[in-house]
């Protein structure tokens, strides 16, 4: 169906129309349940244990009679509110744009021509136009169908597509899955043919938009990691309960004052709850998505950017993601004879225009298929004849062919891969043309035969083999390698990853481009040999295999699972409804935005809205970097938790004044939580990030030995801290000396801060710019001189301004701590 065909009477509304409608029914879209409100992270945030128990320290200073300690932790509450407030509102501006950059468009006739718009805005009356691999956006009444089928199976559980035929304009609505119905439902897949539908309901009118509140209450499953952090998260929890129990009962016992012991006990399960975990996990990967995003890769699964990192195989498409996909027909041949119709344009030969001819016939015209336009170009569809058949190209048959109606005699033509082609022929010339499209094809062009069969009386045949064809020729097209591929081909190799061609091209044309690209020699590994392949022998071949040539769809889920088999991590990408089931087999499913279907974008984790390979690549070095990141950050919170619970605990339970009560750890977590969120995540990428084999795909987050150097790290730094407190106690006031172990305490947050930011350690951190964490820094040092030297606030934290000499001390600990960190590295390696 052409578009001339389409808008014959059905011109659509006009755009003052469509939005009087959009005003009074609102977009066609089901409520976002998705999206949150401040209130609603306000109320999420308040149920977190750490503000339960600041609200209960903040009661029992004013049982003990200290209401400005009272009113203070209070006001850091509020403080701390704030922040999570901006982080989560962060966090959620990220996804929404996320959400709205993943929401579906539709083609629509709008004053009487094609429009693509966004589906939210289709309306009642809309004219909307349906292809093969599109969602209808909206219940429909169809009004000009061919040969349409749909999956309604989201609606009716049937997996077996229904028939569609056009309606009229009072024909009654029908239930979904009824066979020879005319009308489709939001939702549901075209899945063969084109249609025209009128709209008759939208958003929550639907037939999706009845069960739109039941599907809204669906929680996806968490992912690996927020499984592994949960696990770490309660087992320290249970760990900071138990000990600040005991702690409360010694301590009420030594002293009598169970409201102190109490306080000292919540200041302990503060010090040992990580609540930083949950924040680390949700702010990484929407920053992450949303900054991918700015590079034309939209993330619409997040947890595919924990994977990204560990893809160890890219399999990519040659059309449009190597190459440009800008075809432009280059060269004909006929019988020997080749034109150069790019150089020298239409061909002075009869033989050489009858090719032409023949190419009119097979094109499909107002195909986004670039071979298509490419050809119209040259030889439009005839006008004065009317096609009565179309013979669609499928994995067994990869061409198409159409008959036309000439008077009385029909005309046929098929276009395809040579070698398909040449068996429908009983020519002498056959073996001549293959070897012709095999040259042609080492040169890097797209090669296509053409066939013709004339004569024709109906009734057509249901097989197009039945025809008697004749060969005319083969034409030749060009489509150059995008800018950038060899380098960015090299880069993969650099980071261990190995990239595999899969392509439905002739093998010739498959080895040159990817010669033109850079990828390693070898055989070729085609589709028919696939065919004949076991599971385990494909495993092995594809083991020595760069490029994998005369593909069909359904071979890529092969190729996925004999990857898996040998332990890779793959990433697959593809365009087509048929691609679907390889896209959800991969680690990680990449679709084309560009020319991919909804199908293939629904199916896969990202969505390369530019189709070049360079933003693919760009998707791995960010998902490598984010995940860095989040662990540099979760080591970096594991260690500096461990000098604030020892300093927390050891001076209770050996006697000494108490060292951090819930004021002093509230204002240690406002230097935390923004460092271990908005810090890290802002950091740049280490180095040799793109120099590095993926890491395996179970890896832990935060496994034994990244652990293990965090809990060192931390002990280090709680054996200075403690030790700059055992010797201030004798020769200070209590006050001094609390104000001395807090300071060295806060400067060596800074320094496990510093030395957790880059692997090469302090050093490699202060040459690398990141301006949030000399922000951060900045305001942990004003803080700190506001704490020791601003009387209403020394005194709220029961602080006494040290001697400058103790102050020295407290940085010689840090720095003493950094050094050891430098050690520590060098005998187990990055600290992350």
């Amino acid at each position: 169906m052409n578009e001339a065909e389409a808008h014959a009477g059905h011109a659509g509304l006009d755009g003052a129309e469509a939005a009087r409608r959009l005003a009074a029914d609102g977009p066609n879209a089901v409520p976002d349940r998705a999206r949150r409100g401040w209130t609603a992270i306000l109320a999420e945030a308040a149920r977190e244990p750490m503000f339960m128990l600041l609200l209960g320290a903040a009661v029992l200073y004013l049982l003990l009679g200290e209401p400005r300690e009272s009113v203070f932790l209070l006001l850091m509450v509020l403080l701390m509110l704030g922040m999570t407030l901006y982080q989560e509102g962060r966090t959620e501006h990220a996804l929404q744009a996320l959400r709205d950059l993943s929401a579906p468009s539709a083609t629509a006739v709008r004053d009487g021509r094609r429009q693509r718009i966004p589906a939210t805005d289709i309306v009642r009356g809309d004219l909307i136009v349906l292809a093969e691999g599109d969602r209808v956006p909206a219940d429909a009444l169809l009004v000009d169908a061919g040969g349409v089928l749909i999956d309604e199976s989201l609606l009716t559980g049937e997996s077996v597509p229904v028939t569609k035929r056009s309606g009229h304009g009072d024909e009654a609505p029908a239930a979904p899955g009824g066979e020879g119905s005319p009308w489709v439902f939001a939702g549901t897949l075209v899945v063969q043919g084109e249609a025209l539908a009128s709209v008759r309901a939208t958003g929550v009118r639907t037939e999706m938009g009845r069960i739109g509140a039941a599907l809204g209450h669906i929680v996806p499953p968490p992912g690996r990691l927020t499984l592994e952090t949960r696990r770490l998260a309660r087992s320290m929890a249970v760990l900071g309960l138990g000990v600040s129990l005991l702690l409360v009962l010694l301590q009420g016992l030594r002293s009598g004052d169970w409201l102190q012991a109490l306080l000292a006990g919540i200041a302990l399960s503060m010090s040992v709850l990580p609540e930083e975990f949950p924040v680390i996990l949700t702010v990484f990967p929407a920053i992450g998505a949303w900054r991918l995003a700015r590079r034309q890769v939209l993330t619409r699964r997040l947890a595919a950017i924990e994977i990204l990192g560990s893809t160890s195989v890219l399999c990519v498409d040659k059309t449009g993601t190597l190459t440009e996909n800008r075809m432009a027909l280059r060269l004909l041949w006929r019988d020997g004879v080749v034109h150069d119709i790019a150089r020298d344009g239409a061909p002075p030969g009869a033989p050489l225009r009858e090719l032409l001819d023949a190419v009119a016939l097979a094109v499909r015209p107002h195909s986004p298929d670039p071979v298509e336009q490419a050809l119209q170009k040259m030889a439009p569809p005839p006008a004065h004849l009317r096609l009565v058949r179309e013979y669609g190209m499928t994995a067994a048959r990869p061409m198409l062919a159409r008959i036309w109606l000439d008077g009385e005699r029909g005309r046929a033509a098929v276009k395809g891969a040579p070698e398909a082609v040449a068996a429908l022929c009983a020519d002498a010339g056959r073996e001549q043309a293959l070897q012709a499209a095999a040259a042609l094809g080492r040169e890097g062009l797209k090669v296509l035969a053409v066939a013709a069969a004339d004569g024709l009386a109906p009734p057509w045949p249901d097989d197009p083999a039945l025809l008697r064809w004749r060969l005319v020729g083969l034409v030749a097209l060009a489509d150059p390698l995008r800018a950038g591929i060899p380098a960015a081909i090299a880069a993969c190799r650099d980071a261990g990853v190995r990239v595999l061609m899969v392509t439905g091209d002739h093998p010739e044309t498959a080895g040159a481009i990817a010669r033109q690209a850079g990828l390693p020699g070898g055989a070729v590994l085609t589709g028919p040999e696939i065919a004949r392949l076991d599971a385990q022998a494909l495993a092995d071949r594809l083991a020595g295999a760069s490029v994998c040539a005369r593909i069909v769809p359904s071979q890529k889920l092969e190729i996925v699972r004999a990857l898996q088999r040998r332990g890779a991590v793959v990433a697959m990408t593809g365009d087509g409804v048929n691609d679907a089931p390889a896209l959800r087999a991969a680690d990680v499913g990449v679709a084309m935005g560009g020319r991919g279907t909804d199908v293939a974008r629904e199916a896969a984790e990202l969505t390369l809205l530019d189709d070049r390979f360079a933003s693919l690549v760009q998707a791995l070095r960010a998902g490598r970097r984010i995940f860095a990141n989040m662990r540099k950050s979760m080591s970096y919170v594991a260690a500096i938790h461990v000098p604030i619970t020892v300093l927390a605990l050891l001076p209770p339970l050996l006697g000494w004044p108490v060292v951090l009560y819930p004021l002093h750890i509230v204002l240690l977590e406002l230097v935390i939580d923004p460092a271990s969120s908005l810090a890290f995540e802002s950091e740049p990428e280490e180095p040799a990030l793109m120099r590095r084999p993926p890491r395996p795909h179970d890896e832990a987050l935060l496994g034994r030995r990244t652990l293990l150097a965090a809990l060192l790290g931390g002990l280090w730094a709680a054996a200075l801290t403690i030790a700059c407190y055992a010797l201030a106690l004798p020769r200070l006031p209590a006050a001094e000396a609390r104000a001395t172990a807090f300071s060295a305490l806060v400067l060596c947050n800074l320094g496990l801060l510093l030395a957790h930011r880059q692997d090469g350690g302090a050093a490699a951190a202060l040459r690398t710019g990141n301006p949030l964490f000399f922000v951060i820094a900045g305001a942990a040092l004003a803080m700190l001189a506001l704490a020791l030297y601003l009387p209403a606030l020394a005194g709220l934290l029961r602080f006494a301004a040290p001697p400058p000499a103790w102050l020295a001390a407290a940085l010689a600990s840090a720095a003493l701590m950094t050094a050891g960190l430098q050690v520590l590295r060098r005998r187990l390696g990055n600290l992350t």
